[in-house]
């Protein structure tokens, strides 16, 4: 269903820094920046990228948006929040854990990126 998500930036290296080391703790590689200045993660699953907007004004975060990346284990979703805390986000919502759903019980976690995007780590707890 999508080919990208993108997210603005007014510091691609901070922001480089922070998604290197929360998508690291999934098993994404470091991210590549091309000509323009944009940053860009690719796996099979999709691209992430992080972006100066191209009309020269500051980012923005978007009020209600929350982008999830899936994780494997509930250890591998306390390795991201805590790479993300060390790398300057800071935790939003509830600390890690468990929360029930409609589609059964999820381990999740939410942070805020250094420029207050609102991204989750998500890994589905079998019953």
């Amino acid at each position: 269903m999508f080919s990208h998500i993108m997210v603005g930036t007014d510091d691609v290296q901070v922001s480089k820094a922070f998604y290197d080391a929360v998508l690291g703790t999934l098993g994404i590689k470091p991210g590549m920046i091309d000509e323009q200045g944009r940053c860009f993660y690719m796996d099979q699953a999709g691209i992430f990228a992080v972006t100066p907007p191209l009309n020269g004004q500051t980012s923005t975060c978007g009020n209600g948006s929350t982008i999830g990346f899936s994780a494997q284990s509930p250890e591998q979703v306390d390795a991201w929040h805590a790479a993300g805390v060390q790398h300057g986000g800071t935790t939003c919502e509830a600390p890690p854990g468990i929360r029930q759903a409609g589609v059964g019980p999820l381990y999740l976690a939410y942070l805020r990126d250094p420029f207050g995007n609102k991204i989750c780590a998500l890994h589905r707890v079998q019953a």
